[in-house]
């Protein structure tokens, strides 16, 4: 009777032992992001990923909208068409004038809005939005894009918080493109991006494949690794077990 009872205080202990183990290992929701397509150097050019995730299980998303950095206004912003969305650009006045290639611009590009005209981004699923940007700014070293995301159930959630210094990440963080310091050929980059912003589909489709592959990779490997933990904490109880028989 009394190895019964202690047999059962293991088989509890292991079970509560599994599940938080399998709690701590879950990892955090992911969040709209903003990459480069290379780098983004300081007064050049650069295509940028925004990726978004789905988070809902019983929706889609249907709809992003993409606020540009208004204290960093852009004289360039240019989407490249993406299968199965729509996209629509908005410009206002600025209050300070910008000067390119020797020309003032009084007008740039504030928000960029991506609409589905089909399922959109299906529970399961990820979708990359890319944008050519310039000249970015030389005096910063981040641009922050809030950006608002719109399920088929209505939902929306705002990444809009900004991430300060020294603190945990906020809830919902807003897309941040990190700036690498400032190249020569200010010209070649801008061709470049202007290139990728052209032609894509088919890196994009590749580079799409191999983030889901490299996901793949890491789910198995942390799976493995419960498993392992798992494993580790029932052996342990089994010897426990054996020892307290042995006594008895």
């Amino acid at each position: 009777m009394q190895i019964s009872r202690t047999a059962s205080r293991v088989t509890a202990a292991v079970a509560v032992a599994g599940a938080t183990v399998l709690a701590v290992s879950v990892p955090a929701f992911a969040h709209v992001s903003v990459q480069p397509e290379g780098t983004a150097a300081k007064g050049g050019y650069a295509t940028v990923d925004f990726k978004v995730p789905n988070e809902r299980d019983n929706a889609s998303t249907t709809k992003l909208e993409v606020n540009l950095p208004a204290d960093h206004p852009l004289a360039s912003v240019m989407p490249q068409p993406v299968p199965g969305w729509k996209v629509q650009v908005t410009k206002s006045k600025l209050d300070k004038p910008l000067t390119m290639h020797g020309e003032k611009i009084g007008e740039a590009v504030t928000k960029v809005t991506w609409t589905a005209d089909g399922k959109g981004i299906e529970p399961g699923y990820f979708q990359k939005f890319p944008l050519s940007l310039g000249a970015l700014p030389e005096d910063t070293d981040q641009l922050v894009f809030k950006a608002i995301q719109t399920y088929s159930n209505k939902e929306v959630v705002r990444w809009i918080e900004v991430q300060q210094k020294g603190q945990e990440e906020p809830e919902n963080p807003a897309p941040t493109l990190a700036l690498s310091a400032a190249t020569d050929d200010h010209h070649g980059t801008a061709a470049a991006a202007g290139d990728d912003a052209k032609g894509g589909d088919k890196d994009d489709a590749h580079e799409e494949t191999a983030a889901a592959d490299s996901d793949g990779t890491d789910t198995t490997a942390r799976v493995l690794g419960i498993v392992g933990i798992v494993i580790g904490v029932a052996g342990v109880a089994y010897g426990v077990l054996a020892g307290r028989r042995r006594t008895a």
